[in-house]
């Protein structure tokens, strides 16, 4: 198995000058005493418990948003996908807002899902929810937190580190019974200002040229039946030349957490420091191992958030399917 695997602007409260009126001697000058600068609270990681957010909640500076998106299985085996935001408004994390990959975070004009937007445009998208150059973010979802780490790359993508994904997401807090609100989040729109970081998402040319750069490794989140060609949910069956399969599913424990380090660890090897390119069908699946992946200290991660929908839908796009 081969594996090689704005400046921001910092919030700073300027301390205010306290003039101390001394009782010296009449004409002694005032003593200037200037207050330590207060720094933004940091995230603790990455990745936060449901008790680190409950504690939490009710913090001026962070935006708690709602990831999800609804997607079930009809008779005849095919996938319904649609916005959660009806789900959201049945009950949600108090306070959350809902982050759209349907909608306001997904390039409209696009001919795939959740395509990217321009990174002015994802930018405002957070900002009208509240998200600021200062803010702290929790990123959350109803499904195994995969749609929670897209927006948490994205929002690495523009250069933005202050968010963590809630691990079991919904499904935890439920589980737990802690409390659901229905009431529309009032947060005050945020300026979130981009310093993007266009090397963490991939598009087809990189792909295609990785495939034979033993620099690079290629890692598909799909299921290994959809892996090994036997099912498809794409135009073509089967997977890019020289991907390794780590489906995405195999990240995650019983009840939907993400598996202790070390298990993790060992399914992706050594090698923290060569580039990686992790893909599935649409770039969801894909940011959940791309998190995963920055978590167990790889350094060169990018997402191909196209995808299977591209990827698989252009015959001169090469893929490989397994014989049985």
């Amino acid at each position: 198995m081969r594996f090689h695997l704005c400046v921001r602007r910092v919030f700073v409260l300027i301390a205010a000058v306290v003039m101390v009126g001394c009782a010296g001697p009449e004409g002694q000058p005032d003593v200037n005493v200037t207050q330590p600068a207060a720094l933004p609270a940091p995230m603790p990681d990455s990745l936060v418990t449901t008790q680190w957010l409950s504690d939490h909640l009710g913090d001026e500076d962070l935006v708690v948003l709602d990831c999800s998106v609804r997607v079930e299985q009809g008779e005849d085996g095919g996938l319904s996908i649609e916005s959660g935001r009806a789900d959201f408004e049945a009950g949600h994390i108090p306070t959350a807002g809902f982050a759209d990959l349907m909608g306001e975070l997904a390039d409209g004009d696009s001919p795939f899902k959740y395509a990217v937007p321009s990174p002015a445009e994802f930018a405002a998208a957070m900002g009208a929810l509240g998200v600021g150059d200062d803010s702290r973010v929790v990123l959350y979802d109803a499904s195994f937190s995969a749609w929670a780490a897209r927006v948490w790359w994205m929002l690495r993508w523009v250069g933005f580190d202050r968010a963590a994904v809630l691990d079991g997401g919904l499904a935890a807090w439920t589980a737990e019974g802690r409390p659901l609100s229905t009431e529309a989040a009032d947060r005050p729109a945020g300026t979130l200002t981009p310093a993007l970081r266009p090397e963490l998402i991939a598009d087809r040319d990189e792909v295609l040229a990785a495939i034979d750069d033993p620099s690079v490794s290629i890692i598909d989140a799909m299921p290994e039946a959809h892996f090994r060609g036997e099912m498809t949910m794409y135009a073509r069956p089967g997977h890019i030349p020289s991907a390794v399969n780590v489906s995405v599913m195999a990240l995650f424990d019983e009840m939907g957490r993400y598996r202790p380090q070390e298990e993790l660890a060992a399914l992706f090897g050594e090698g923290r420091d060569g580039r990686v390119i992790t893909y599935c069908g649409g770039g969801i699946a894909a940011s959940s191992t791309a998190l995963v992946m920055t978590r167990l200290g790889f350094s060169d991660v990018a997402v191909y958030t196209a995808s299977l929908q591209e990827w698989a839908a252009d015959t001169s796009n090469p893929m490989v399917v397994e014989s049985p």
